[in-house]
């Protein structure tokens, strides 16, 4: 590999916006999410899960909060020693087989929430009942609630290195993790000894007891093995260090490694050794950071596989998205023509294919080309890299070749049978009237029939039959295959070549017509669907039309379970089926597919799939599928996921116009009643203030008595509808210009002196106790405003309280969680206190009052006006009840703001 180095003298390129965007995106992601730590080795017993421990012991006394999820020991005793002290989680117990067994409890681990989480054996396969199949699955959804967690892993244990390391130990592993797993880890640790120290260990029964002991070190636990583990787990973490070091050199713009990205595409055909293939171009793309794709072509020749081999074929593309790679499964009548295609429409730079065994001899003049060659026929300029996949051990997993006979399809060739023989029959009956040259085109004819109707191999069995039967029945000398007139043969090999061509012509006509008419019918459900969905205008009806649809076009009991306003999920009318709430909320939660078919609780009997829209999940569709197999073909699976987007685009389109709406008219009702109060309060205004300065005058000049009382009573009357047509007037002010503030420094004592002075009138029947201590700091307020919050709330204290009753105006400082302080002035009566049925916060809504009907006057603004003047200060404002369960207390959380500079 040529290795460009850079000139120290030129200046690094600048880096690339779009990228640092990205960058910083995905850190913002990373930084929500848990941090994995693995302890990475070659093979049991190098020392792990001890490693782990130890470092455990050392973050435990440094303060970190450490649980321990699940430890396998070994009964080793070292190992255990090194749990003195850590908190263990207790374990799940499942049942199996008429036994118990136990499990790391995911839901506990969440539930605690700890800082460190240590899960030993990463590859581990849970038992079946837990919610994954596997404890790398577990992993990837502690890290998503933002758990670290630590845990273990061997190198025979990687995905991609499988049957590399069944190839050298001879023993084939089968729980695998994914390799993005440990390559999206945030630390990996190394943990290596020597292998002869290793077999001490081992034969110290460190490892294993000394029965089990003996019988490894004569299988697995070879020197060699272990030197051949040692290198590939070095080999793997050199790797992923040379990832790290390519990140650093893009991440700061020091150069780049590659001119073009790489773009490999894997063909497979469901041979034996597809699974290798695959695993080892995993290796390769990850070696080259190359994008890689695995895609599968549906010839007419491949459609008469056995069911083993369709099979085979949907667990490598499996195994492909396991391990990262694209999928596809696109038709073709020629193998090579369609990857050659495929290849300039994703402009894969190199196709990559299995070595297969040719049963023909290439040195036959007639032989076919192979595959790479008609690959390189048809573009010189595409590179072709044909690869020998390692050969199975014994015991291994790998597909064994399908060396059985395909199945006859004898239906299809007793039909063709009796279509040649009723064409014989009325052939007879034909010559009577026409020349035998013309009965060979009703042959034709059941030939071209046969073929549309059963395919290529009935075709060609008609064909070869047709043949024979005219030349047994119809040419001289008849009922005999011996032909006296030497241009029959002629006629023989000429309509027997006419019958094949026609049969394979129109066989592939018939798979190629099958084929258009599923993509018709993907194509075309999914245009309905978008057109029913785009005239839908309620969550009713959209729900309709999903249930209705996508029961149809997968042949299942659908179901469909909607957030309510509480985001509690509840199923729509038509929904058929039982439908696990749970499994449907942690669907939805988490944005993933569940149940059926996916690797979260797979046992469950239906498909669960979040409605994922732009701006939140808008739902779950549930399948209960009746072929739960359809959905392993790739272009199924992506038609599901387009409908669910086509419907959760829907839903949350319905909701926001259902919110557009209720806000147009939540804004016109606002403006018609802001214009109104303001109309009518300007119109008050002049008639109060006069009526409240007559008042006044003609108090002093009236003797003590009834006419006194009256004036009394008409002044009071007027400075509270004053107080009222001035909270209207500063309400529409708000609503209008917001709130403006004129700060200044006052103290306490003077805020509350003048608010009590302007009440004195209206408070005369409560008493009133002021609590301040001395030393309450200056705020920074604006006097005005802050002296109407103060008179809004003793006049409500005094409307909602009985005569006679007190009420206490205190204040104190104290400071919150970050330790910054606050000012809390609060207003504290001996009323009925707050209503049961009525939340305190709808108090400070506006035209909200605590009783409907009341004979206590007002409309409900002095509350809200006295909240909003807070806010603008950049304080709270809260009521609750009474400790004493007696009373209402109106608290103002004010900042205290650092104090101005005061001379002596």
């Amino acid at each position: 590999m040529a290795v460009n180095i850079s000139n120290p003298s030129v200046p690094a390129a600048r880096p690339d916006p779009d990228a640092l965007v990205a960058q910083l995106h995905a850190e913002q992601l990373q930084a929500a999410r848990g941090k994995l730590r693995i302890y990475f080795g070659s093979n049991a017993g190098v020392g792990k899960t001890y490693a782990m421990l130890a470092a455990a012991q050392r973050e435990r006394h440094a303060g970190r909060s450490i649980l321990v999820g699940l430890v396998e020991t070994h009964g080793r005793a070292e190992t255990e020693q090194q749990l003195h002290g850590l908190e263990q989680l207790p374990r799940r117990h499942l049942p199996y087989q008429g036994r118990q067994l136990t499990e790391f409890d995911l839901d506990a681990a969440l539930q605690r929430h700890p800082e460190v989480l240590l899960l030993d054996e990463l590859a581990h396969s849970n038992v079946p009942g837990a919610r994954h199949p596997k404890r790398c699955q577990d992993v990837v959804e502690l890290l998503a609630a933002g758990i670290d967690v630590w845990t273990t892993l061997n190198v025979q244990h990687l995905e991609s290195l499988n049957d590399v390391v069944g190839g050298i130990v001879g023993i084939q592993v089968h729980e695998t993790v994914p390799d993005q797993i440990f390559d999206n880890a945030d630390e990996v640790i190394v943990v290596d000894i020597p292998p002869e120290e290793l077999l001490k260990r081992l034969k110290a029964g460190k490892v294993y007891p000394l029965e089990q002991a003996e019988r490894a070190s004569h299988n697995f636990f070879r020197l060699g093995n272990l030197l051949a583990l040692r290198e590939l787990a070095l080999r793997r973490t050199a790797d992923r260090v040379d990832e790290d070091m390519r990140d650093y050199r893009r991440e700061r713009a020091i150069g780049e490694v590659w001119p073009a990205r790489e773009r490999l595409l894997v063909g497979v055909g469901g041979h034996a050794g597809d699974d290798a293939l695959v695993r080892q171009v995993a290796r390769l793309a990850r070696r080259l950071e190359a994008d890689w794709m695995v895609v599968y072509v549906d010839a007419p020749e491949r459609q008469h596989r056995p069911r083993r081999a369709q099979e085979g074929v949907l667990k490598t593309l499996a195994l492909a998205a396991r391990l990262g790679a694209d999928t596809a499964t696109i038709p073709g009548a020629n193998v090579a023509q369609a990857l050659v295609a495929f290849a300039h429409e994703r402009n894969a730079s190199h196709l990559v294919l299995a070595r297969v065994q040719r049963r023909i001899s290439r040195w036959l003049p007639w032989a076919a080309a192979s595959l790479p060659e008609q690959i390189a026929r048809l573009d010189p300029g595409l590179d072709v890299l044909v690869l020998s996949p390692p050969a199975p051990k014994n015991g291994s997993t790998v597909r064994k070749p399908v060396h059985e006979r395909k199945p006859i399809a004898w239906v299809g060739y007793v039909g063709a049978t009796l279509a040649c023989v009723a064409a014989a029959v009325g052939a007879e009956l034909l010559l009577q009237v026409f020349d035998p040259a013309n009965v060979v085109m009703l042959f034709l004819l059941v030939v071209v029939l046969s073929s549309l109707r059963w395919g290529r191999g009935p075709g060609a069995w008609a064909a070869l039959l047709s043949v024979l039967l005219f030349d047994f029945y119809f040419v001289p000398p008849r009922n005999s295959f011996s032909v006296n007139d030497t241009q029959y043969i002629f006629t023989f090999c000429l309509m027997l070549g006419v019958a094949l061509v026609c049969g394979q012509l129109m066989a592939r006509l018939r798979h190629e017509a099958r084929v258009a008419a599923e993509r018709e019918r993907r194509a075309g459900a999914l245009a309905r669907l978008a057109r029913d969905l785009s005239g839908a205008l309620t969550q009713a009806q959209v729900a309709q039309i999903a249930l209705t649809t996508v029961s149809g076009v997968f042949d299942a009991q659908t179901g469909l379970q909607l957030p309510d306003a509480q985001e509690s999920l509840h199923a729509v009318a038509g929904s058929e089926g039982a439908m696990d709430a749970s499994i449907a909320r942690w669907s939805m939660e988490h944005g993933q597919p569940a149940g059926q078919g996916t690797d979260t609780l797979p046992a469950s009997p239906a498909l669960y799939v979040p409605l994922m829209a732009p701006v939140r999940a808008r739902g779950v569709l549930v399948l209960r599928l009746r072929r739960p197999q359809r959905l392993q073909v790739p272009e199924e699976r992506r038609l599901l996921d387009a409908c669910a987007s086509q419907i959760a685009l829907a839903l949350e389109r319905v909701h926001f116009v259902e919110v557009a709406q209720e806000t147009q008219v939540a804004m016109e009702g606002e403006r018609l009643r802001n214009t109104l109060l303001s109309a009518v309060s300007h119109d008050l205004r002049t008639p109060l203030t006069g009526i409240l300065g007559a008042a006044q005058a003609a108090l002093p000049r009236v003797s003590p008595g009834p006419a006194a009382d009256m004036l009394v009573q008409i002044r009071n009357q007027a400075e509270a509808l004053q107080q009222l047509v001035d909270n209207l007037l500063a309400m529409a002010r708000m609503q209008q210009g917001g709130v403006h503030l004129k700060r200044e420094w006052l103290p306490v004592e003077e805020l509350v002196g003048s608010a009590l002075r302007q009440m004195h009138g209206r408070l005369a029947g409560h008493v009133v106790r002021t609590l301040l201590p001395a030393g309450l700091p200056l705020l920074h307020v604006d006097a005005v405003l802050m002296e109407r919050v103060l008179v809004n709330l003793l006049d409500n204290a005094a409307k909602y309280t009985p005569p006679g009753t007190a009420l206490t105006l205190a204040c104190h400082v104290q400071q919150d969680a970050q330790g910054l302080s606050h000012c809390l002035l609060s207003v504290q009566d001996d009323g009925p206190g707050l209503p049961a049925h009525l939340d305190a916060a709808l108090l400070f809504e506006p035209f909200t009052r605590g009783v409907v009907e009341s004979s206590v006057s007002g409309m409900g603004l002095g509350l809200t006006l006295a909240q909003r003047i807070v806010e603008a200060h950049g304080g709270r404002l809260e009521a609750t009840s009474a400790d004493s369960g007696q009373g209402t207390i109106f608290a103002i959380h004010l900042p205290v703001p650092e104090q101005p500079a005061l001379d002596d």
